[in-house]
């Protein structure tokens, strides 16, 4: 009985799990050519919360389908570019701009790339400065002992044992 329950319900969820969002309402232009070009370029600049890849001028997304309409809407009643971006990261956050706002909030985001880069420039520059650390040579009674190990190497207890100095 649990295996047939399982057996219906498994393409049940699979169908849920797979349903799409709804597409988005087709897009309304505006009618004053001036005010769409104004709508198109800023569509360009404004990241779909949805894909956060896509500018809202490619998703097909319907939430992006929402921000255009939302910024037509704006475009419309006379606000300015600067307005509508204002409002958008009111909203979503400076996220939502492919180009965020230079401020306190994003720096680590502007000059965060630069700081690494920066910071491993002067590891390397510093590790090539380094001075080799020089050897102090041997004294007789450490060569002896050296001397000692290498003839005992020589001599193994197991011959078809290798070491890792054989070269092999």
């Amino acid at each position: 009985m649990r295996r047939l329950a399982t057996l219906i319900a498994a393409p049940l969820l699979a169908v849920l799990l797979t349903a799409a969002e709804p597409a988005a309402a087709p897009d309304r232009p505006l009618s004053d050519p001036a005010q769409e070009a104004r709508a198109q370029a800023l569509f360009e600049d404004v990241r779909c919360v949805v894909c956060q890849h896509e500018a809202i001028a490619d998703s097909p997304a319907g939430v992006a389908g929402d921000m255009r309409r939302l910024i037509r809407e704006q475009i419309a009643s006379g606000a300015t570019d600067q307005a509508v971006r204002d409002d958008l990261v009111r909203r979503f956050g400076d996220y939502v701009l492919f180009t965020p706002p230079v401020r306190s909030g994003t720096w680590l985001l502007w000059f965060g790339p630069f700081a690494l880069v920066g910071l491993a420039g002067a590891a390397l520059i510093l590790r090539a400065r380094r001075r080799p650390v020089e050897v102090a040579p041997l004294s007789p009674d450490e060569e002896h002992q050296l001397a000692e190990v290498l003839r005992n190497e020589k001599l193994r207890r197991y011959p078809d044992a290798t070491s890792p100095h054989d070269g092999r």
